[in-house]
């Protein structure tokens, strides 16, 4: 093999990479807190609402979850601007992330708020608690024990699937490394790099979310 790796010229490039990720950090973490919301009222919705607005909701579910999240990215940058919709790049792809995550978040807040027992509702409103009430001291907490691996999953695939979004220039890890392959001809050197560097973060992550699980959401031990 004649081919020989030289790391410098991309090394060079570090404070893009550096910047690209912090965007790339950015982007989902604002995709998550504002697809949660999304998933919250929706996952409310389908426990609890008519059922024509129930059908909807499932619509959306099967919707985003049939179809390619590449085509869903695609669909607003190119495809709305047809209907007078024009979005930014990093703009759509939040808007994008945010459609996607909230389809499955949906799902899995509705499996942790089902997953209480009726048993216990009935008990709190025996004691005269508020609906408001109910939901935060009877439902939330054991809610969130039952979902929060998959719920901390879906956050690690969103940080991943960000990098999706390099496909509409948008200002992320994925994007800049593109940028710097095509001036130093290093695809190698450059996606081994950017490789580690979401290897590294996900394991960050992994190891935030149990110690925050340990911690905060340990339950009780007989």
């Amino acid at each position: 093999m004649s081919y020989e790796f030289d790391f410098a010229s991309v090394f060079e490039a570090w404070p893009e990479l550096l910047h690209g990720l912090i965007n790339s950090l950015v982007l989902s973490a604002a995709a998550m807190a504002i697809g949660m919301i999304v998933a919250v009222g929706g996952a409310l919705g389908k426990t609890s609402s008519p059922k024509w607005l129930v059908s909807i909701i499932d619509g959306y579910i099967e919707l985003i979850r049939n179809t390619p999240f590449l085509i869903q990215i695609f669909m607003i940058y190119f495809g709305l601007p047809e209907l007078g919709l024009k979005f930014s790049s990093n703009t759509a792809a939040l808007i994008a992330l945010v459609v996607n995550v909230g389809a499955y978040g949906i799902e899995i807040i509705r499996a942790g708020i089902e997953s209480i027992q009726k048993g216990q509702v009935e008990a709190g409103k025996s004691l005269g608690m508020r609906p408001l009430q109910i939901f935060r001291y009877i439902i939330l907490k054991p809610a969130i024990q039952a979902i929060y691996p998959s719920l901390t999953s879906q956050f690690i695939l969103l940080m991943l699937n960000s990098s999706v979004c390099s496909v509409i220039a948008a200002s992320e890890l994925t994007a800049v490394a593109g940028d710097i392959q095509s001036r130093t001809f290093r695809s190698f050197e450059v996606y081994f790099i950017v490789t580690c560097m979401y290897l590294a973060l996900s394991v960050f992550f992994w190891t935030a979310f149990a110690a925050i699980e340990r911690t905060f959401l340990r339950k009780p031990t007989r």
